[in-house]
């Protein structure tokens, strides 16, 4: 059996028939005699858990993952090194638009395009989200063209059921309301028999009197339910309901009883055999009775259900390609921070395993900055998601400028031209600075590969007020806003690139020159923040990315405390109850706490620190995880011990910025974050501050 290729290794069952394949036939050539541009596309692609097929050459020979294989059905594994046109030949012809239009350079996107294939043995009709994108060789020229194929043809289904339910659903509404103008006369003439419609519709139709019993009813009510009209004329409405809707259909009838028309009011109604169904109903008040029209929406609702567990799994899906995407960057960035914390650890072994304790500090401070830019790395990964714990604080926009001003001049390079005009008497804003200062430098790099031939590059701060008209232009409320824009002097961006420029991984660069996260890092922080980013650019003019940020109404100089991290104040015995799992981290938080002169209490869960923030223990302080394990995370134990304790200060520590279960970066009074890793000092620091005078 022939070797595996090193490029096919770890990509799966398809990986194994590639390497198997005779592909001498094929317009790829021999597999040993493969480019690296194909070798490259064909590891990414077998890695993807999204079903993705390559196109190669002008014939579009097929290769293709595993999940695409799935998709392919019983044509599978037929389809893989033949041409796309003889393997779908009943698309054939749209499949020659694709590889025209990719060859040339292009990309297409088709949303829930329906398609007739044969998969299994006979044709029927299939929905699906397909991107197309143009394959580049090592010269840049398109080779080939790749395909994301994502079926929805249970969503594109389960809609139209739910469609069809809707129209029968205004269908019977109408119905009732010609049948309310004459419903009491029908009432009253009972001995000449019920409607037609009152005996063959299938909606449950009834008379309710004010005890919330039924009068009369039609038999649907045995159809759909099992009970008979004379077990419903002396079983209140009630007695039938599931007991979560009790509360809120008592409060449906008694608008009834006030005289307001109930409309889509959904309960669930106990069958005879036990079960229960969705109804929905709409009831009108008459002269002291009630009458309603309630449909049995139960299929509606499982279709609904099966609509949304769709919806969910193409999420997990394109989630699940993201983290595909990422992962060989993270994973090489991370092993060159952690081997250059491992070697300094190593070196500091050495050095005092023989004594030598001059220039330690050396090794410490390479090892301490591996460990900041690992969190930074982190960070920039949490904005991408939109999920990190902002730490934000008043900020002088000018001020932090200027102190990136000299970075960003080296990183442009001697052809472009900066300039920076900070607006005078600037106001602050409250944000997260190291995620503003990302942001900038992510702007300006865009800015220098904007200009390959050189250019002038303007950063510009403003103080601006938005009145209706211009906040609504800006998806923003009306109010004050300090901008900080970025202006170039590049290509410029045509209006589809405007429009999807914020879409993770999208990017105008060649394949490894750019990843498409910045963009979107940029607009989630800034979003976070309660403020919006805008464009304004023209083909062959530039472009001004401006970020508007709302004004904070203080001193950026004052609102925040100031920690020193050179030394660390001491406390007054006051007692600090820290709540981690991590033994270690635990125990040197308790460690620096006690040598700076408080009491330390410590709990490894949540549920045992809850135990004793609920007894009558002095606590001043408690520090604690978000994270935590035995079934409550750091802010419900906070929570829960505000009940007994309101004026319980709190500081969260957290490593994994559960932004949701902190607050979304609005904390109420006397609680705090830090993201770890952080300074020991600052720690004991911030923790001097809380409780302090």
């Amino acid at each position: 059996m022939r070797e595996p290729l090193p490029f096919l290794a770890g990509g799966g069952r398809l990986g194994e028939l590639i390497a198997r394949h005779d592909w001498s036939t094929t317009g790829v050539g021999p597999i040993e005699r493969w480019p690296p541009h194909v070798m490259t596309a064909t590891a990414l692609m077998l890695r993807s858990v999204v079903p993705i097929v390559m196109l190669w050459g002008e014939a579009g020979v097929m290769i293709y993952n595993d999940a695409y294989s799935v998709f392919a059905g019983n044509r599978h594994p037929l389809l893989l090194g033949s041409n796309v046109r003889e393997g779908w030949p009943e698309v054939a012809d749209f499949n020659d638009n694709v590889m025209k239009v990719g060859l040339a350079g292009g990309t297409l996107s088709y949303q829930d395009q329906e398609l007739t294939l044969a998969r299994n043995g006979r044709a029927e009709p299939a929905w699906m989200n397909l991107d197309y994108s143009p394959l580049l060789d090592e010269a840049g020229i398109p080779a080939g063209v790749m395909a994301v194929v994502v079926e929805t043809t249970a969503k594109v289904q389960a809609e139209r059921r739910l469609n069809g339910e809707r129209e029968r659903l205004r269908a019977t509404e109408a119905l009732l309301r010609t049948l309310n103008a004459d419903l009491e006369r029908q009432v009253e003439e009972r001995s000449h028999g019920r409607s037609l419609f009152w005996q063959l519709t299938s909606d449950l139709l009834g008379v309710l009197d004010g005890e919330g019993v039924f009068e009369k009813t039609n038999p649907a009510w045995q159809a759909v339910l099992g009970w008979t009209e004379d077990e419903l004329r002396i079983t209140p409405i009630f007695d039938l309901l599931h007991p979560d809707d009790l509360r809120t259909t008592r409060d449906g009838f008694a608008k009834l009883k006030d005289g307001t028309p109930v409309v889509n009011f959904v309960n669930r109604y106990r069958c005879k055999d036990g079960t229960y169904r969705w109804l929905s109903w709409t009831g009108v008040p008459e002269e002291g009775r009630y009458y309603c029209s309630g449909r049995d929406i139960t299929a509606e609702k499982d279709a609904q259900i099966e609509l949304n567990m769709a919806q969910e799994a193409l999420r997990q899906s394109q989630k699940m390609e993201a983290v595909g995407q990422l992962t060989g960057g993270i994973a090489h960035d991370f092993n060159n921070l952690l081997g250059g914390i491992s070697a300094s650890l190593q070196v500091l072994e050495a050095r005092l395993a023989k004594g030598k304790v001059d220039g330690v500090e050396r090794y410490i401070a390479m090892g301490q900055a591996s460990v900041r830019r690992a969190a930074a790395l982190t960070q920039r990964l949490l904005a991408f998601s939109r999920r990190q714990t902002l730490d934000p604080k008043p900020t002088d926009v000018n001020r932090l400028v200027a102190s990136m001003e000299e970075m960003i001049r080296r990183s442009m390079g001697p052809g472009i031209e900066v300039e920076v005009i900070g607006a005078g008497g600037l106001w602050p804003t409250k944000v997260d600075s190291p995620q503003l200062e990302n942001s900038l430098l992510n702007l300006c790099i865009n800015a220098r590969d904007a200009m390959p031939d050189g250019g002038r590059l303007t950063i510009e701060t403003a103080n601006k007020w938005l009145d209706d008209r211009a906040a609504a232009e800006r998806e923003l409320p009306p109010g004050q806003y300090v901008s900080l824009c970025v202006t170039d002097t590049g290509a410029g961006m045509s209006a589809e690139i405007k429009a999807r420029c914020f879409d993770p991984f999208f990017t105008t660069k060649p394949i490894g020159q750019g990843t498409g996260l910045g963009l979107s890092m940029v607009y989630g922080f800034v979003r976070q923040s309660g403020g919006q980013v805008r464009i304004y650019s023209e083909l062959g003019k530039g472009t001004t990315m401006c970020l508007y940020l709302p004004r904070h109404l203080g001193d950026p100089d004052q609102d925040e405390p100031r920690y020193a991290q050179e030394s660390v104040e001491r406390g007054d015995g006051e007692t600090v109850l820290v709540i981690e799992d991590e033994a270690n981290i635990r125990i040197l938080i308790a460690e620096v706490l006690e040598q700076a002169g408080y009491r330390v209490i410590q709990a490894d869960e949540g549920s045992r620190g809850l135990r004793l923030l609920q007894s009558r223990a002095r606590v001043d302080l408690l520090i604690t995880d978000v994270g935590l394990p035995g079934g409550m995370n750091g802010r419900q134990v906070a929570d829960a011990a505000r009940v007994t304790r309101p004026e319980l200060k709190v500081l969260f520590i957290t490593g994994y910025a559960e932004n949701a279960a902190v607050g979304n970066g609005h904390l109420e009074r006397g609680m705090e974050v830090m993201t770890k890793p952080f300074e020991i000092t600052a720690l004991a620091n911030k923790v001097r501050g809380m409780v302090g005078p």
